[in-house]
């Protein structure tokens, strides 16, 4: 009799964990990915102003100022695997300047331009970016690179 006592909160646990589960992956397959990337590109403009700008409020690179970002067609899609959220990756060549008095200013390289991917998910049903690049790799290297976090969505 007992044993019943502990069985019984066991079960609760147990169901409340396959329920939580369950609507974890209901919420991935929810998403229309289609109209998702329609809205990105609707915005595409709107939200690479957003991200040079909150990308260069960042401070980093340390030394640097953001001075332009040349955006190219080059881009991927993901889906995270475990929250499902929607990523567009999407190719950009980045040119800084040297901020006066800091340790940069004077380095030839400043002036070098720089292959990058933006970052940009999708949470909430709407577009956004947290100013996150990946230097040095274009969207299809870098969606490789991550891939045991996300899965590549073909569109």
């Amino acid at each position: 009799m007992e044993h019943l006592y502990w069985i019984i909160p066991a079960a609760a646990i147990v169901a409340f964990a396959i329920a939580v589960w369950l609507s974890g992956r209901l919420g991935k397959s929810s998403i229309d990915v289609n109209a998702a990337r329609r809205q990105f590109q609707q915005q595409q403009e709107d939200l690479q102003q957003l991200f040079f700008h909150t990308a260069s409020a960042s401070g980093k690179p340390r030394g640097l100022r953001w001075k332009d970002c040349q955006w190219s067609d080059l881009a991927a899609w993901l889906r995270d695997k475990q929250t499902g959220e929607l990523l567009a990756l999407v190719g950009v060549t980045i040119s800084f300047e040297a901020i006066e008095g800091s340790d940069m200013e004077g380095v030839e390289a400043v002036g070098n331009l720089r292959n990058a991917t933006a970052v940009f998910v999708f949470q909430e049903g709407s577009w956004g970016t947290t100013g996150r690049v990946v230097f040095n790799l274009n969207p299809d290297e870098a969606a490789a690179h991550f891939q045991a976090g996300y899965e590549r969505l073909e569109m």
